[in-house]
């Protein structure tokens, strides 16, 4: 029997710090929710707002894998591996800070916002080299259908690489069309997060914004009830 937990939008952590306008589905710096620690390797995913010319200073992360998905705006990376790089909608950046990196994140638009998706994920293994890796991925590509985002670094499907046995898939499904997916192994659990539009996700519908974690399942599908586009996180329970 499939386990479920279903966190809608509104029950999210919410912190505005006037240049930062930030959701948190999962316990994060001053918002702390016991059952809301981390969902398997998946630790944190944050729903950014960045004001016009604002941003995070310089500042230091080790044995994390990170990934940020750009909603909307321009976002300006900066790291101590050399990278200097612009992330704007469609694309994907991931950094594996492993042995200790430092990087900066900035809107350089004075006169718009950026919204922004980063994730944290549970390494499966410590003190890597940090790296550092950004691709475009097409609409078309997810239309109606799973497009993977990122995916093992030993696998050999699609997707930029990220030390844990993890998949990140993005979808835009049509009302009515439908996406059916099958977890790699008892071990691993899903967490479904709405971008925008409307879905079911068995019996639960799901909004904007709001998030299912299912686990002990051998699969799971998506149903659209409005034009949705959802991004599905599939990550070990147990590492």
């Amino acid at each position: 029997m499939a386990k479920t937990i279903f966190h809608p939008a509104e029950k999210r952590g919410h912190a505005n710090h006037g240049w930062l306008d930030a959701h948190h589905s999962f316990s994060f710096a001053g918002w702390y929710d016991p059952s809301k620690i981390h969902f398997g390797a998946l630790r944190v995913l944050n729903d950014d707002i960045v004001a016009g010319g604002e941003g995070f200073g310089k500042h230091p992360h080790d044995n994390m894998e990170i990934i940020t998905i750009v909603l909307d705006g321009t976002l300006e990376h900066k790291d101590s591996m050399g990278h200097a790089r612009q992330i704007v909608p469609g694309e994907v950046q991931v950094m594996s800070a492993g042995k200790g990196v430092t990087h900066s994140e900035y809107n350089p638009d004075p006169r718009k916002k950026v919204n922004l998706l980063q994730t944290w994920i549970f390494p499966k293994e410590k003190g890597v080299q940090p790296q550092y890796d950004q691709k475009t991925f097409l609409v078309e590509d997810r239309q109606n259908q799973l497009q993977t985002l990122v995916s093992p670094i030993d696998n050999s499907d699609a997707g930029l690489k990220i030390h844990q046995d993890a998949w990140i898939y993005r979808t835009a499904l049509e009302p009515g069309h439908g996406v059916t997916s099958v977890l790699h192994t008892a071990n691993h659990g899903a967490y479904i997060f709405v971008i925008d539009g409307s879905i079911k996700v068995g019996e639960q519908e799901l909004n904007k914004r709001d998030a299912i974690g299912i686990s002990e399942a051998e699969s799971f599908e998506i149903k659209a009830i409005q034009k949705s586009d959802v991004i599905i996180f599939e990550v070990p329970m147990t590492f």
